[in-house]
């Protein structure tokens, strides 16, 4: 019998609730596990539960920013990857979250077929369902 490949689990980080939800309903769609966090300081509660493989990082989120919790992520979970996401003019930011270790950036408004593509070639499943 062939064992089920286990989903890579994914926590989308935003504080915007609509943008939460879309991205979760496309990567569960695409057959990954998702995990929610409307800031950085649930999201650091949430890894060190879930030990999420990637994470989608608002640059600008109140209570714990992007640029911190990808500071911190790096710290305490070095092997999960990292995109780094802004919408307010945030280029400069995601320029220093690639230098904090961010593996890719996106600039919003997002393209869900963008951010697919962007997660799989981070978690290096390029072109293929995490179930296949």
């Amino acid at each position: 019998m062939a064992e089920q490949a286990v989903p890579p689990r994914v926590l989308v980080v935003d504080d915007d609730d609509d943008v939460r939800t879309a991205l979760r309903r496309m990567f569960e769609s695409a057959g990954y596990e998702v995990l929610e966090a409307a800031n950085g300081r649930v999201a650091m509660q949430v890894c060190a539960e879930h030990r999420p493989e990637l994470l989608l990082v608002d640059i600008f989120m109140p209570e714990q920013e992007g640029i911190e919790t990808i500071q911190a992520v790096r710290r305490q979970f070095p092997d999960s990857k990292i995109v780094a996401v802004s919408g307010k003019a945030g280029r400069v930011y995601l320029r220093m979250a690639k230098l904090l270790g961010a593996q890719a950036t996106l600039e919003k408004p997002l393209r869900l077929e963008t951010v697919l593509e962007t997660a799989r070639a981070v978690l290096g499943d390029i072109g293929n369902s995490p179930l296949s």
